[in-house]
């Protein structure tokens, strides 16, 4: 950021103006006086006493904030539920997530299962866990397609971000990842529509590989159509 000085030029009166002031008698007016609680008028925020009142100042909502969402400790121990103590770098990559996208509003806690060749579905269900709405069960199935040809299955946890309204999740969010599992693996994609933004992270076992392309449809009941 740069600032710019400047100098400003002010006429200077003449010495027989400035004399002609000097010889006027000004009366000085006596100071105002308290009223009988002891306090002076105010005008202007600005008692005639000459002394400026202190401003209000309005009270932080920092506190209120973090109400709304959950912090590393509160998802810890629902991951470690369905992961295991033994999923290696779950922790590091929990940590890393929250540092880039602060703390999320809300997280889902299910299970999944999908197959593909070339063309995919993926089926799960679970609970979704809102700081301001409670808890919900919710479901999600979805197409995909690209070179991509397996079957797996296990458990999810699905990071929520800026759900202020439960019901703008039961929408199509449209997704792409990769997929790498030869008896187990370990994966998070990201999924976003409007400003609403889901981190699923899966733990799972079978044998898949590949990459596709589709979205995750959520819903508040089993649906048997992936579309």
């Amino acid at each position: 950021m740069s600032y710019s000085a400047y100098a400003q030029n002010e006429a200077i009166a003449p010495i027989g103006a400035i004399d002609g002031d000097l010889s006027q008698q000004h009366t000085a007016e006596p100071p105002p006086e308290p009223s009988k609680n002891g306090s002076f008028p105010v005008q202007d925020n600005v008692p005639d006493n000459g002394v400026p009142t202190r401003p209000e100042i309005a009270p932080a909502t920092s506190a209120i904030l973090e109400q709304d969402t959950f912090q590393e400790g509160d998802l810890i121990g629902p991951a470690e539920g369905i992961f295991g103590k033994g999923a290696q770098g779950f922790g590091k990559l929990i940590e890393d997530i929250l540092k880039k996208q602060g703390r999320p509003n809300g997280y889902i806690v299910g299970r999944e299962g999908g197959g593909a060749f070339m063309l995919g579905l993926r089926y799960g269900s679970g609970a979704l866990h809102h700081r301001i709405e409670g808890n919900k069960p919710v479901y999600w199935t979805g197409p995909s397609i690209g070179p991509d040809a397996g079957a797996n299955g296990g458990n999810t946890l699905i990071l929520v971000y800026n759900l202020h309204d439960t019901q703008d999740l039961y929408e199509r969010f449209p997704a792409a990842e990769g997929i790498a599992y030869i008896g187990g693996g370990f994966n998070a994609s990201y999924l976003r529509r409007g400003n609403v933004l889901l981190i699923p992270i899966r733990v799972g076992a079978g044998l898949r590989l590949g990459a596709n392309v589709g979205y995750m449809r959520f819903s508040k009941k089993q649906r048997w159509l992936p579309f």
